[in-house]
């Protein structure tokens, strides 16, 4: 049984704790800077974009660890097999990024040498401008995206770690349709919202120094019917709730517990061969196809960062709330597993 959390409040007690663990389909908990009680070097927020049609994709992050920002532009080549990312990072943000407190209103945009992001609300719509001079063999990167059709529901969940004061909220909106162009490299990128959708990860917590993260995600349709979904675990205290969620029509769906395979090989995780996926309520089985390894990793011993992005086409089954069973076949996603010491 997962707890669903129906009513807004405030999403942590006087003693910065999570007032309740669990999940909503809104963002019906009312996240507050002010009430984390942990130092501004803890506090960790960001919001991070992938908008993807399959045969190339545009990933943008801006982020704010505390004691170093992150503002991140990546473009994938998914037909032709690369990517390039630019990660330019700041030190001891400390939270005057100032990200906002709802996803829902507020804006945020970061300059620094040679780039610029920002990411606004325009009515209904959501708009991504970016820039950055020395992306790809010396030459710039230009892009402005255009987000509408937001779904009615999403993944909103709680989750609160083996350790007082910590925790994660996070939102996962999905089936965003994508319009606008990125021109990188000399060659123009054409996001059409016929085919083009995006994902919007809004993260705010104090975490943990070391965790694991799997993740997975895909937006799209199915027979004209906007559909997709989240899946991931490996942090925190799930109990109360898993992110597993499936959306169609604008309208969420929950999962129980999925779980990744991944292929292994010479004693360790084998990226690019087909994993798969299952569930412990035969609702979500799938197999996955890898196109693109997006990995990056830095090692500073004490601060750590091993993340596999892994792009590639899902097959297989889905099934909503009322039974109905949705098959996907060649559906474009990604999944990924991240390790952290942060």
């Amino acid at each position: 049984m997962q707890h669903e959390i129906t009513t807004a409040q405030p999403l942590l007690d006087e003693n910065g704790n999570l007032r309740q663990a669990g999940y909503c389909k809104k963002l019906l908990p009312v996240y507050r800077r002010r009430d984390i009680k942990a130092g501004a070097i803890h506090i960790k927020e960001w919001d991070y974009y992938l908008i993807n049609n399959g045969r190339f994709a545009v990933a943008l992050t801006i982020d704010d660890n505390g004691y170093m920002g992150l503002d991140s532009i990546s473009l994938l080549q998914l037909e032709e097999g690369w990517e390039v990312t630019k990660s330019p990072m700041r030190i001891l943000p400390l939270g005057k990024t100032g990200l906002p407190e709802s996803s829902a209103a507020g804006d945020v945009s970061i300059s620094g040498k040679g780039y610029h992001l920002s990411f606004r609300h325009e009515g209904a719509d959501r708009v991504l401008d970016f820039h950055m001079e020395d992306f790809q063999n010396g030459t710039p990167i230009d892009g402005r995206i255009r987000l509408t059709d937001e779904p009615e529901e999403s993944m909103v969940i709680c989750t609160p770690f083996d350790k007082p004061r910590h925790f994660y909220y996070n939102q996962k909106i999905n089936c965003l349709r994508a319009s606008g162009t990125v021109t990188a490299g000399g060659r123009t990128y054409t996001f059409d919202p016929a085919d083009s959708f995006a994902v919007l990860d809004w993260g705010r917590g104090v975490w943990t120094y070391h965790n694991t993260w799997y993740w997975g995600s895909a937006s799209g349709q199915v027979d004209g019917v906007p559909f997709g979904w989240n899946i991931g675990y490996g942090f925190g205290d799930t109990s109360a709730a898993s992110e597993n969620m499936l959306f169609y029509g604008g309208k969420a769906h929950k999962l129980s517990r999925v779980t990744f395979h991944i292929p292994r090989k010479d004693g360790g995780d084998d990226f690019l061969s087909p994993w798969t996926f299952t569930s412990d309520d035969g609702r979500f089985e799938m197999n996955f196809v890898p196109v693109l390894d997006r990995a990056a990793c830095t090692d500073f011993k004490l601060l750590k960062s091993d993340q596999h992005q892994v792009f590639g086409r899902f097959t297989g089954i889905a099934v909503l709330d009322d039974g109905q069973v949705i098959r996907v076949e060649d559906f474009p996603g990604f999944a990924e597993k991240v390790e952290n010491k942060w």
